[in-house]
C-alpha cells in the first residue's frame, strides 16, 4: 500500500480473518473499539521473529539473543517515531494502556501528598478511574472528576472550577471509547500547564486514527494499547516526558531493571529499561511496530475521510430506521460531527443491548453490548449500557447496510411484542 492512496478492497484483502463466515453470512466486524484485527504485514513480522530469532533480550552475546535485541529496540525507535517522541528513551513497554496507566499512578503516584489533587472525567474508561481510586485510598490524594456535556463531550467549561492550584494531574481519555468524542486537548492541556499540573492521556481509541504527535499535544504521558490499533494482544506503549521519567522510581522490580543489585541496594538501570521489568513481550513488541508502520503508510486524509462517510452512512441509516418506530437513541454526539471517532453507541427503546447484539450476530454482524468498561458515564446518562458499532478501515458499505438490516429486524422484533 502506498502513501496517498487507500483502495478499500487491497486493504481487505491483507486481513485473513475477514474470510470468515458467521451462521452463514460473511463476517461484518463492527467491533474495532475493543480490538482491531491484524494484517497479513503484522502476521508475518510476528511469525518472522518466532521463526528467525526467539530469544530473551539484554546482556547475552549470542546471535538470537542480539537479533532479538536489536528487533526490540528497532520496535521501540519505530514507535517514538509514530508518536512524535523526542527520543526512544521514552517509549516504555507495558502490557497496554491500563498497564502504563497503572506505572504512572504507582510511580507518580508515590511522590504525592495526602490533599494532593488528581482531575479525570466522567466518561473514562474504568482504566482510567480504579488506578486513581486505589492511589487516593493509598494515600489521600483528592480525586475530581470534570463533567460530561449532553452530547457525550468532556465539559471544557469546568476546568476553572476543577483545575486548582492544588491540581497535580490531569488524565482524561484522547477520545472516548463510548461516544467516540475527541477531547479539546488545548483547552485541556492550557488550563493544567497555567497551574504547573501535568497532564496523561489515555490515548487507547484514539491511536489507530492518528496522526499522534505527542510533543505538538503538549502532554507528559501518553498510554496506548497494541491490540487497537491492528497489533498482537499484550503489549503497548507509555510515553512520557524524558526528564519526568528520569525522576519517577520504577514500579516494578526484578530482571531487566537493574543495573546492580547487592543484599544492600539495588542501582536501577536508566531509562527506558527501569520501568520494563521481567522478560517483556518481545514478539508482541515487533508486531506493534509493524502495525504502526502499517498504519502510517496510509494516507491520514484518505483514512479519515473513508471512516468518515461510514460513520455517516450508519448514522443516516439509524435515523433513516427511527422513522418508522421512535425508538432508537444515540449516546454521544451525531454520527458525522466534527473531532468523533467512528464509535457510535445506541440503544433500542428497552430491548437489552446484548440481545441487540444477539439478533445483529444473526447477519454475521459482530457489535459490542454492555457498559464498555465505563459505568460513570452510563450512570450519567441514565443508562446500564448500550450497543455498539465501532468501525476500522478496513469496514466498507456492505459492513453497514448488514448491520442496518440487522437493525431492521430489531426493529420489527420490538414492534411484534
Amino acid at each position: 500500500m502506498t502513501a496517498g492512496s487507500f483502495d478499500i478492497a487491497a486493504i481487505r484483502d491483507q486481513f485473513p480473518i475477514l474470510a470468515t463466515r458467521v451462521n452463514g453470512n460473511p463476517l461484518h466486524y463492527l467491533d474495532n473499539a475493543a480490538t482491531t484485527q491484524v494484517p497479513r504485514a503484522v502476521l508475518d513480522a510476528v511469525t518472522e521473529h518466532e521463526t528467525t530469532r526467539r530469544a530473551n533480550v539484554m546482556r547475552s552475546v549470542h546471535y538470537l539473543a542480539e537479533a532479538a535485541t536489536e528487533a526490540f529496540e528497532a520496535a521501540r525507535e519505530t514507535m517514538a517515531e509514530f508518536i512524535g517522541a523526542a527520543a526512544p528513551e521514552e517509549v516504555i513497554f507495558t502490557s497496554g494502556t491500563t498497564g502504563g496507566i497503572n506505572l504512572v499512578a504507582h510511580s507518580l503516584g508515590s511522590t504525592l501528598k495526602p490533599g494532593d489533587e488528581i482531575v479525570i472525567s466522567l466518561l473514562e474508561h474504568h482504566s482510567n478511574i480504579v488506578p486513581w481510586q486505589q492511589l487516593r485510598d493509598r494515600c489521600g490524594i483528592v480525586l475530581k472528576f470534570l463533567p460530561v456535556t449532553d452530547d457525550g463531550r468532556i465539559d471544557i467549561a469546568a476546568l476553572p472550577d476543577l483545575i486548582t492550584e492544588r491540581c497535580r494531574l490531569v488524565a482524561v481519555s484522547h477520545a472516548s471509547n463510548v461516544t467516540g468524542a475527541v477531547a479539546d486537548i488545548a483547552a485541556i492541556s492550557s488550563a493544567a500547564r497555567s497551574i504547573g499540573a501535568y497532564i496523561l492521556l489515555d490515548g487507547a481509541q484514539f491511536a489507530a486514527h492518528g496522526p499522534l504527535d505527542v510533543k505538538a499535544l503538549d502532554v507528559d504521558f501518553y498510554a496506548l494499547s497494541s491490540h487497537k490499533m491492528f497489533g498482537p494482544n499484550g503489549v503497548g506503549v507509555l510515553w512520557g516526558r524524558e526528564e519526568l521519567l528520569a525522576e519517577m522510581p520504577p514500579f516494578l522490580g526484578g530482571g531487566e531493571m537493574i543495573r546492580t543489585v547487592t543484599p544492600e541496594q539495588t542501582i536501577y538501570a536508566d531509562l527506558p529499561h527501569k520501568f520494563e521489568a521481567g522478560t517483556p513481550p518481545i514478539a508482541q513488541a515487533v508486531g506493534m511496530a509493524a502495525a504502526a508502520t502499517w498504519i502510517s503508510e496510509l494516507d491520514p486524509d484518505a483514512r479519515h475521510q473513508h471512516l468518515d462517510k461510514l460513520c455517516r452512512r450508519l448514522g443516516d441509516g439509524l435515523q433513516s430506521l427511527n422513522q418508522k418506530r421512535d425508538l432508537i437513541r444515540i449516546i454521544g454526539p451525531a454520527p458525522g460531527s466534527a473531532l468523533r471517532l467512528p464509535v457510535v453507541s445506541f440503544l433500542v427503546g428497552n430491548a437489552h443491548p446484548h440481545d441487540i447484539c444477539q439478533i445483529l450476530d444473526r447477519h454475521g454482524v459482530a457489535l459490542r453490548g454492555g457498559h464498555h468498561c465505563a459505568q460513570p458515564l452510563m450512570t450519567h446518562f441514565g443508562v446500564t449500557g448500550t450497543s455498539r458499532a465501532s468501525m476500522s478501515l478496513y469496514n466498507n458499505n456492505s459492513d453497514i447496510d448488514s448491520f442496518l438490516n440487522g437493525m431492521n429486524d430489531v426493529i420489527e422484533m420490538l414492534a411484534a411484542r
